[in-house]
């Protein structure tokens, strides 16, 4: 893009504070680290991987497209350049060939999907954290970055012990097999190096992704190199936003762009309609999305996306639905963290001009402003499925973004790592001293 070549990175940090107590799976912030004591590295310490969740990290592409969709945009580009989060997005003149470069083009006969034509899509640095802990090149988008600060200041070293395992957040797991094998092969590289069995961390889609990994491991594999799974703010039951994304599009507080276009994006990726709220697990009659005509509950996705003239949308779910759907135990000890006490969206209710307006009123429930704690609490259901533990510890007043910064969690995951598998049931982030 020409004209928005030299967007500087003042407006992108002006639009990612206004992200913050308004990001879904939006996950953007920027932050500081906590105070930790600092001791040197130590062999002993348990290796630990860290899935990110939805829009969790960077993104590089190169394109050479046979047509346009603005002459404000880029034909060819000789190098790799971000994607996500890419500056030129946050113009007005910019997002329409942003869109076009990070769309995908879904495929009804082969159920699979492909990058817009004359763009390619890579995931930079697997196996290392700088693509999970900064969103961008100029480190305003902190993501993971205090969290792993937090584990280096008490011993951790950075792409040897603590590494991150960034992926192609817009596809579904069916559509990520290579990611799998990699994933494996940084576990076991990591167990042959440090001679102790790996902790998998994820946030949010990212513990859908841990989970989907670990039922695809024959248990005599997880047994060996598995230490644990430590799952924060996962939507297990799928979540209610998506559904507000899909119809109507959400630009999560940031005024250059229109909900109505950044929609476009939004219904290319497959895991929007992946993580919709579950058909099995959700009742029945529970209204999603309410208009003036038709109410629809998870038993009229068909319609919904028929209505809204998004039929893609159906296949895409159908395709999806039950990679996670049925929440196998992972076979490994688990310790499930989320937050509670928020007003959570449930219903979304929108007025005559649906889809193509924003919500006028919501349903809330309980939750951390994002995922509600129904969905998130639904861990709590294989402590009888399986022999390994799980611990589950609710944190009251903490948001779904908020968790893989706050003290209290980053102290939690400390002591988890050191060995002290308990946990309280039960956090109050309203006071620093419990």
């Amino acid at each position: 893009m020409r004209a928005a070549r030299h967007v500087g990175p003042v407006l992108l940090l002006v639009g990612l504070l206004g992200l913050h107590h308004a990001s879904g799976f939006w996950i953007v912030n920027v932050v500081f680290p906590p105070n930790a004591k600092t001791r040197l590295p130590s062999n002993s310490t348990p290796p630990l991987v860290i899935v990110p969740g939805n829009l969790g990290n960077r993104l590089e592409a190169k394109i050479n497209k046979p047509t346009l969709v603005s002459w404000m945009c880029y034909k060819k580009t000789a190098h790799w350049f971000p994607l996500w989060i890419d500056l030129n997005m946050f113009m007005p003149i910019g997002i329409d060939c942003w869109i076009d470069n990070i769309r995908l083009v879904y495929n009804r006969t082969s159920r699979r999907s492909s990058n817009s034509p004359g763009v390619q899509v890579r995931v930079p640095g697997f196996g290392q954290t700088y693509p999970i802990e900064f969103l961008d090149s100029n480190k305003l988008a902190g993501y993971f970055y205090t969290m792993v600060q937090h584990l280096v200041n008490v011993g951790y070293t950075r792409n040897e012990t603590v590494r991150g395992a960034p992926y192609d957040w817009r596809l579904p797991p069916n559509e990520n097999e290579e990611y799998f094998t990699k994933l494996q092969e940084l576990v076991e590289d990591m167990y042959e190096q440090h001679q102790n069995p790996i902790y998998l961390l994820g946030h949010s889609m990212g513990c859908h992704y841990v989970l989907y990994f670990l039922n695809h491991q024959p248990q005599a594999w997880k047994d060996k190199y598995i230490r644990g799974f430590i799952s924060l703010a996962a939507p297990w039951g799928g979540a209610v936003k998506p559904l507000r994304v899909l119809v109507s599009g959400d630009n999560d507080g940031i005024p250059l762009i229109s909900t109505i276009k950044i929609r476009q994006e939004q219904r290319m990726a497959t895991t929007n309609p992946w993580m919709l709220p579950s058909e099995i697990i959700w009742p029945k009659d529970h209204v999603f999305i309410s208009t003036p005509t038709f109410n629809y509950t998870n038993q009229d996705y068909q319609r919904l996306f028929t209505d809204i003239n998004f039929e893609d949308g159906w296949h895409m779910w159908e395709d999806t639905k039950n990679l996670t759907g049925d929440l196998h135990p992972p076979g490994v000890e688990v310790w499930c963290m989320y937050g509670v006490g928020l007003p959570t969206p449930v219903t979304y209710i929108y007025d005559e001009e649906f889809p193509d307006v924003d919500p006028v009123d919501f349903v809330y429930a309980d939750g951390d402003d994002t995922v509600d704690s129904f969905s998130m609490s639904l861990c709590k259901r294989w402590q009888g499925q399986q022999e390994q533990p799980v611990h589950v510890t609710e944190y009251r007043g903490l948001a779904h973004l908020d968790i893989v910064f706050s003290e209290q969690v980053l102290s939690n995951i400390q002591r988890i790592l050191e060995g002290q598998s308990d946990t309280p049931s039960e956090i109050d982030v309203r006071f620093k001293g419990e």
